[in-house]
């Protein structure tokens, strides 16, 4: 069994962006600059947000965090992204998720440039994502798909059952897994809340990717040997015998199923920071664009 370590091929990509950047600076460049709009105070969104404002200053990329009010109206959010939208300086920014409740999460992401919408979460990019079309890629199935073609894991070919349809995972890996490339060319089955009997599918997988947020669901007994196996899951659970008061799991019960696994990711330290590292190669991207745009 070996463990796609998601935090040291993160501080790999990390460090090549950092070599791109420091060269941009010696030719006296532009630097990418990344901002994100956090709206409240909900506890996970802040320490995501505050990575990456971390990461972006560990590789020289400039960063602004815009922090509005949990009570932030609609209309105030949407002008923020309005003129983020017009400000030449950002090359990419984010809207962290979840957003409260009063404001529609769909309107917010569809006035977001899709040239700045370095979350890939917009349609158009979306859809060039699907048609394998040069875009922003969702950063969490970008990151996998890297964390893959890295260690080399060859897919091509494997059956890939994906746990969880969302937009943001279960969908992209889904499309991006069975297209052709390295890593690709897998057969996928897309399995969700509705699916009947989903024990019988992972069984027969030799690549199982659990997009679920359900701690401990994906159990030893549900995989087969030497299958590959990707925990995008990522659950807070309440533990006060622990100093923090909870403690980080993931979808799968990752005691026993590692002993199964030819591969597997760590929660946490596999999929969360290659999602961080992706947000920074689609703001690298980004910069790009437009600088070929401003030429």
């Amino acid at each position: 069994m070996e463990i796609l370590d998601g935090k040291k091929i993160s501080n790999q990509i990390k460090e090549e962006i950092a070599v791109e950047v420091a060269q941009m600076k010696e030719r006296g460049e532009k630097v990418p600059h990344l901002a994100a709009v956090l709206v409240g105070n909900d506890g996970a969104s802040l320490t995501y947000v505050g990575s990456k404002v971390r990461s972006c200053k560990k590789i020289g990329f400039e960063s602004t965090l815009i922090h509005l009010p949990e009570d932030t109206s609609e209309e105030a959010l949407l002008q923020q992204v309005h003129d983020l939208n017009n400000n030449p300086d950002i090359d990419g920014y984010i809207v962290q998720l979840p957003l409260p409740k009063h404001i529609d999460e769909e309107k917010v992401l569809m006035a977001v440039d899709a040239d700045k919408d370095v979350d890939g979460f917009h349609p158009t990019n979306f859809g060039k994502m699907a048609l394998e079309m040069e875009t922003f890629i969702s950063a969490t199935p970008f990151g996998i798909m890297e964390l893959l073609r890295r260690y080399n894991v060859d897919i091509s070919g494997k059956h890939a059952v994906v746990i969880g349809r969302s937009h943001i995972v279960g969908r992209p890996i889904s499309i991006l897994m069975s297209q052709k490339g390295k890593p690709g060319n897998a057969t996928v089955t897309l399995t969700h809340s509705r699916t009947t009997d989903i024990k019988s599918l992972t069984q027969q997988a030799d690549i199982v990717v659990s997009a679920l947020g359900v701690p401990n669901f994906l159990k030893a007994d549900m995989v087969k040997e030497g299958a590959v196996i990707i925990d995008v899951g990522i659950t807070r659970v309440s533990d006060e015998s622990r100093e923090k008061g909870y403690y980080i799991t993931g979808d799968v019960d990752y005691e026993n199923v590692s002993k199964k696994a030819s591969y597997i990711t760590p929660v946490p330290g596999g999929v969360g920071p290659m999602t961080i590292a992706m947000l920074l190669k689609n703001t690298l991207l980004a910069r790009e664009r437009h600088k070929s745009k401003r030429a």
